[in-house]
């Protein structure tokens, strides 16, 4: 019979060294989610400003020793109106826009009747799931940006119901 020689199982590397790469993986993960989160703290992100329910439709006055700047929150009044297709279907939607600074009352009454005319003519195809949302919230920001000039740095969609 022929000699076989006897494999020796391969031995991988000591426990010792196991638990020190563990250690060292693990300061590594810790030491990245530090510097993440830190860098995500430091990114400013826009002061919400609250709105108190009898003030919905007005700007916010600034407070009496501040001069008002920064961004202003304004609720507008909701807007109720039946969509291009179906017919009979109906939507509700309340927003609220943020300016750069205050504006004029005018110039969210113009921003209100533009984004009714934009309701009115959307589709329920057109809105349906997270992507249609999506669309909608950018249709809806930039109709309101060029309305006001670029003044309108954001809108908030605070409720939506299709009936």
């Amino acid at each position: 019979m022929a000699n076989v020689e006897q494999v020796q199982p391969r031995k991988g590397p000591s426990l010792a060294i196991q638990a020190a790469m563990l250690l060292v993986v693990t300061a590594a993960a810790i030491g990245m989610g530090w510097m993440s989160g830190g860098y995500l703290k430091g990114v400013d992100a826009p002061a919400s400003v609250p709105v108190a329910p009898e003030n919905e439709g007005k700007t916010q006055p600034a407070p009496a020793e501040q001069p008002a700047v920064g961004p202003m929150l304004v609720v507008l009044a909701p807007i109720t109106t039946n969509i291009a297709s179906p017919a009979d279907s109906w939507i509700r939607m309340e927003v609220s826009v943020v300016y750069d600074g205050p504006q004029p009352q005018a110039m969210s009454d113009d921003i209100h009747q533009d984004l009714l005319a934009l309701v009115r003519t959307l589709k329920m195809h057109q809105i349906e799931g997270a992507s249609g949302y999506q669309h909608l919230k950018a249709d809806l920001e930039e109709r309101a940006a060029i309305r006001s000039q670029g003044h309108a740095k954001q809108v908030l969609i605070r409720t939506l119901l299709l009936e």
